[in-house]
């Protein structure tokens, strides 16, 4: 690891941010396409596609939960054993990977049990009708008996790519990822099992991905070295993963808020057939934006390093570059999503009416996707430098204190069409206010750069004498 922890500190931030985005982008691409490839095989069941798409539409809000914890522990560790090797303190560095585990467990088991007990009274709380019902149950139900191996698998791909390995990470979630596009094939078409099928071939292949990438740490192939002694939760170290992991996850908890108010909104001014729009829209939605959180993914370890290393220009560098990679892409997803919206949709199902409305609905939402790398990457930053409390209010800015509020004003103006126009009215406020924030947040960190030149200056003339 020491060699990682030199690269890291020293290597051109171009190069850092190609060999760490590249792999982090796969496998933020892959863990979306579980759900994208499940609900392109579902709206195609001949029959049943859009009461079908709708009902997985209405269990968005459930995966989203999931995303989150794994989220919660998985970035919190890694960017805790990150700042911890970049201060040399490697054994708190291996605590924190055995917690991250038990953590993931635990935290897995808890949701499956809530989930199930409470399935139906939640479903119909997050936007399910009498039509639906049905679909959403038979597909939670056994996404749920597979929920600590997805908290697990995404927990290990972020400690993974942070121990120095982003290549197996990609690799472990890829085979996942396409495991779970011929399961879905064999289980849904082959063997008629539907919605059901899908389910199951999900929770088979994060089970593949979970046990891989536990193998990866206990046959002790990892830099970060594996311990069993460090299972064994240490309060301490629990609430600094919980503390640098909650700014990411707020803002999927948040997500996942959003996705019922707006279910049941949508709901209100457009039926069932508009949350199976939204679904689609989501999936699309997350196929553009995956890749700014994969450069961000990318960007943390090493923006973790070197400011735990008090190299703040290189900090610095890491979000520039960021920020303009993360943009050009969702510049050029904006300009798929305005001119050939048609072909895109038709990917997931061909219901003329459906297709219609999701045509349009697409257009409007996305409307701002240009400009919100600003949000997302900057966020990131600010929760990778240590200020969570920070971090989490500009998470909750965007997904909640902004985009709630307008998620149920501006349809009693504007119908249908203002539950479109929710998202990119809280982007574009949204981005205005973080990138106040990171302006003036960089300014500090060059004021305290100035400081320690200083210092140096100092010791240095103190030796002289």
């Amino acid at each position: 690891m020491d060699n990682t922890k030199n690269i890291l500190g020293t290597e051109s931030i171009g190069k850092l941010l190609i060999k760490y985005s590249v792999p982090a982008i796969i496998g933020m691409m892959v863990n979306a396409l579980y759900n994208v490839v499940d609900r392109v095989f579902i709206g195609n069941i001949p029959g049943a596609g859009p009461l079908a798409i709708t009902g997985l539409g209405v269990t968005l809000p459930i995966t989203t939960i999931i995303m989150a914890f794994g989220t919660l522990v998985g970035i919190g560790a890694t960017t805790n054993i990150s700042i911890r090797l970049g201060e040399s303190k490697r054994k708190d560095a291996e605590k924190n990977l055995g917690n991250s585990i038990t953590l993931g467990v635990i935290i897995g088991a808890i949701l499956t049990i809530v989930g199930t007990v409470f399935l139906d009274k939640i479903l119909m709380i997050f936007g399910a009708s009498n039509d639906t019902l049905s679909y959403a149950r038979s597909y939670t139900s056994i996404i749920l008996i597979g929920t600590i191996f997805s908290i697990v698998a995404m927990m290990l791909s972020n400690l993974i790519r942070g121990d120095g390995n982003p290549k197996l990470s990609a690799i472990i979630m890829a085979t996942g990822c396409f495991t779970n596009i011929i399961l879905d094939a064999v289980f849904i078409f082959g063997f008629n099992m539907g919605i059901e099928g899908a389910a199951i071939a999900t929770i088979i292949s994060q089970g593949i991905t979970a046990v891989w990438g536990l193998l990866y740490y206990t046959r002790g192939k990892s830099n970060v070295k594996f311990d069993k002694a460090n299972l064994k939760l240490d309060k301490k170290i629990v609430g600094t993963i919980f503390v640098i992991g909650a700014a990411p996850f707020a803002m999927q908890l948040a997500n996942s808020l959003v996705q019922v108010t707006v279910n049941n909104s949508l709901k209100i001014y457009g039926g069932d057939l508009a949350i199976g729009a939204m679904a689609t829209i989501n999936s699309i939605t997350m196929m553009f934006v995956m890749p700014a959180y994969g450069f961000v993914q990318a960007m943390q370890p090493i923006v973790g390093f070197n400011y735990g290393a008090k190299k703040y220009d290189r900090a610095k560098e890491t979000l520039k570059i960021t920020l303009i990679a993360t943009t050009a892409v969702l510049v050029i997803g904006a300009l798929l999503v305005q001119l050939i919206p048609h072909v895109i949709v038709g990917i997931f199902n061909k219901d003329v009416e459906l297709m219609s409305m999701t045509i349009n609905g697409l257009r409007k939402y996305l409307f701002a996707l240009p400009i919100i790398g600003i949000s997302i990457v900057g966020t990131n930053y600010v929760q990778s430098t240590g200020n969570a409390k920070i971090a989490i209010v500009l998470s909750l800015l965007r997904q909640v204190i902004i985009l709630i509020p307008m998620a149920l004003i501006l349809p009693k103006f504007f119908g249908l069409d203002g539950v479109w126009y929710a998202q990119p009215t809280a982007d574009i406020l949204a981005c205005i206010f973080t990138g106040i924030v990171l302006v003036k947040d960089l300014k500090r960190y060059s004021s305290k750069n100035d400081k320690d030149t200083i210092l140096e200056e100092l010791l240095d003339e103190v030796k002289a004498v």
